[in-house]
This record gives C-alpha cells, structure tokens and sequence, in this order.
C-alpha cells in the first residue's frame, strides 16, 4: 500500500514571529510553531508532558528547545523529547516551507 501525503497550509514563513510561538487548530489538535533564529520552522503540541500541563506557546525559546513556562522542563524542538533530570515527551508534526508557505505535512 502506498502512503500518501497530505500538506496543510498553515502561515506565511514571514507571519512567524522569530522565537515566539503561534498556535494552529488541526484536526482536534492544538499545535505550536515556532520560527527558530536558524530559519528552521518546528512544530509540536501545545501541552507540556508535565502531569499538570503547561501551555508550551508560552514558553520560553533556546537554540532549539522550549521551556515550559509552569515548570521550567526543557523540551527538544526537534525530537521532543524532556531533557534530564525530568522525563516525558511531546509530540512532534513535520513541517515543510515552500514558497514561503509553511505547511504541516501529514503521511497516511
């Protein structure tokens, strides 16, 4: 069976604010964007793995990780995965910018 792949506009690469994260609505899910100061573009859910939650587009942003703004857990952009001592992990969606449109890529 072939797989195929669904592309969900989402912005303009220009309407991302650098550092700040963006929520999107899709399919039931909230998700965050975040515009890294490399041009890289990431996306995971809104919601912390910490057991009391934590909206992460309000987190502060490093390199590529964000930092849940209750509880201060640092979470890879890119894998996310918490980084130790703390455990957990969200999850991430694929992102692709062409022509200056970020979509949010689904393979079914």
């Amino acid at each position: 069976m072939m797989k195929t792949r669904q592309a969900i506009k989402l912005c303009s690469f220009y309407e991302l604010p650098e550092m700040i994260g963006q929520v999107f609505s899709v399919g039931g899910e909230e998700i965050v964007i975040f515009r890294l100061t490399d041009g890289t573009v990431r996306a995971i859910e809104n919601k912390s793995p910490h057991p009391k939650g934590g909206i992460l587009s309000e987190g502060l942003v490093s390199g590529h990780f964000v930092y849940c703004p209750l509880y201060d857990w640092k979470i890879s952009l890119i894998d996310g995965n918490v980084q130790a001592p703390d455990e957990g992990r969200v999850k991430t969606y694929n992102i692709e910018v062409s022509d200056d449109i970020v979509n949010l890529i689904f393979d079914e």
